[in-house]
């Protein structure tokens, strides 16, 4: 376990913005070389990133040879990982392994292809603060529904904007309103799923055991807050687009058509 408490000074960080993406998925197998209006997914995901500039550096993790060579013919750089790994956060810290030198990494869904450059900024601001050693962003509930979705993960924070605990039920529990207005009655909030982390505590957390909490709730985050880390969050307004299914591909799709 490292030290929390560690110091380091924010003056100066390297930033790497690392984009896992692999070919097996369950639900959409090859997703990261779909077309969307002339450019595949992960190739608007690396151009997206690679305006953000607090990063000094994009990569894209990936097992498959196939968006390997995609990442090659747009000109971006990739890094080989392994096939087993559970989730982004492990293929994040073997890429970290390799490529040394870095005080920060940020962690980017490769199936939001559109994701606006200013939220990986305000990520990395959390960073400004030596203290902190995982973070991630929020956005604030509107709809009745997204509070009682699963596939939405709800999170609560402390005053300071630390999170205190996320889950796919609704959180918290509005003990004196019907359901159908709790979005009225307490400010929810949901969890937009792009990490930074320093990159020691990236490797710490990654040799942690699956915990009680991860198992029943299916969110990785949750090991972190089980061992003792903390992290911080900042909300973001911006909206994201996230690609999980061909339904939601031919939505998007249609919707560029529109415009």
């Amino acid at each position: 376990m490292i030290d929390k408490n560690l110091k380091s000074s924010p003056d100066d960080l390297r930033v790497i913005g690392i984009i896992p993406a692999r070919y097996a998925s369950t639900r959409f197998p090859g997703k990261p070389l779909v077309d969307i209006a002339g450019k595949t997914m992960i190739q608007r995901v690396y151009e997206q990133a690679s305006k953000a500039k607090s990063l000094s550096k994009v990569v894209v993790a990936t097992d498959d040879e196939r968006i390997a060579d995609e990442v090659t013919r747009f000109g971006g750089e990739f890094a080989y990982t392994a096939a087993h790994h559970q989730s982004g956060t492990d293929r994040c810290a073997e890429v970290i392994e390799t490529l040394t030198g870095y005080d920060i990494v940020i962690n980017i869904q490769g199936d939001e292809p559109f994701i606006e450059p200013a939220q990986i900024e305000l990520l990395a601001s959390c960073f400004t603060e030596e203290k902190v050693q995982l973070a991630t962003l929020i956005k604030s509930i509107q709809s009745q529904e997204s509070i009682y979705n699963p596939n939405s993960p709800k999170v609560v924070i402390d005053v300071n904007g630390r999170a205190m605990y996320f889950s796919r039920s609704p959180i918290p529990f509005i003990r004196n309103g019907e359901p159908g207005v709790w979005a009225e009655k307490h400010q929810f909030y949901q969890h937009i799923g792009i990490y930074g982390y320093r990159t020691e505590a990236l490797k710490a957390i990654t040799k942690l055991p699956p915990s009680s909490l991860e198992v029943a709730e299916s969110l990785e985050q949750l090991r972190w807050i089980e061992n003792g880390f903390y992290i911080q969050t900042k909300v973001t307004d911006l909206e994201t687009v996230a690609i999980d299914t061909p339904e939601d591909l031919l939505k998007l799709n249609n919707l560029l058509e529109a415009e």
